[in-house]
């Protein structure tokens, strides 16, 4: 089958270290996406310009936030625009962002307006911003069920298992039956960035660098993979080893995520 160019998709994702877990979502479970806690009163508002530097980043933790939700091998969320944005400091505990814009899901174009809010948590250990979305209705209704149902069965019992290398390649190029495990990887690499989410972050996913099937288990597919992430800020290339566990039924789960140590020249 012929290559066809891919276009990169922008991702958040900082750099801390090893981290390894059971984290993950449940498709269809569409309850409001997650509440911004409020601990003390607020300070006076500041407007932002919706194209600076800070405005962005927030905006892109809100489609990071949703591709841990929702992510799957045909179904992923993007930026297209920031409406409006204000900052504002919540107390000593940290900077809470209102955001008006517009939400991409990148395999059908389709896009959607909504509000968000982003609350990035000031002093002691690092945690994940804090994230509500309000009125993304009609993108969580595309129906995505019968093209995953398809792709599992045919990955569940394929021999060989699956081993490929460079998503995409040094041109930008991928074979069209890999595309869907190019999402699969970025909506797993979102849990990564969503842990390492900061106000100073700003992240593509580069490339899938390596992606080994492992056998099944639990009727989950389990996926070996490296990821080698661009950090805008910094220019750095940190590298990433992931471990995660894909079905329709329970969505992603990552078992595992580990910055490797950084290559020298």
């Amino acid at each position: 089958m012929g290559l066809r160019s891919i276009v990169s998709l922008v991702v958040v994702l900082g750099v801390g270290g090893s981290l390894t877990a059971m984290i993950g979502h449940r498709p269809g479970t569409e309850k409001p996406v997650s509440a911004v806690t409020r601990a003390k009163p607020a300070m006076a508002k500041r407007q932002l310009n919706p194209n600076y530097y800070e405005a962005r980043r927030a905006a892109q933790v809100v489609f990071i936030y949703l591709n841990t939700r929702y992510g799957s091998p045909y179904k992923l969320f993007g930026l297209q625009t920031v409406y409006s944005a204000t900052v504002e400091e919540v107390g000593d505990s940290g900077r809470k962002y209102q955001l008006k814009l517009s939400v991409q899901e990148i395999p059908t174009d389709a896009t959607e307006k909504c509000s968000a809010e982003v609350f990035f948590q000031r002093g002691g250990k690092q945690s994940p911003p804090q994230v509500q979305v309000l009125g993304l209705k009609e993108l969580l209704k595309i129906k995505t069920k019968a093209k995953e149902e398809a792709l599992y069965q045919k990955y569940k019992a394929k021999d060989p298992l699956l081993s490929v290398q460079y998503l995409p390649d040094s041109q930008g190029n991928m074979d069209p039956d890999m595309e869907p495990f190019w999402y699969l990887c970025i909506a797993a690499s979102s849990f990564i960035m969503l842990s390492e989410s900061t106000e100073n972050t700003l992240y593509n996913m580069a490339q899938v660098a390596s992606l080994t099937q492992l056998p099944t288990e639990n009727n989950q597919l389990k996926f070996d993979s490296l990821i080698l992430l661009h950090d805008i800020v910094s220019q750095e290339i940190p590298r990433w080893k992931l471990l995660f566990t894909w079905s329709p039924a329970e969505g992603v789960k990552v078992l595992q995520m580990e910055q490797q140590p950084r290559r020298n020249g």
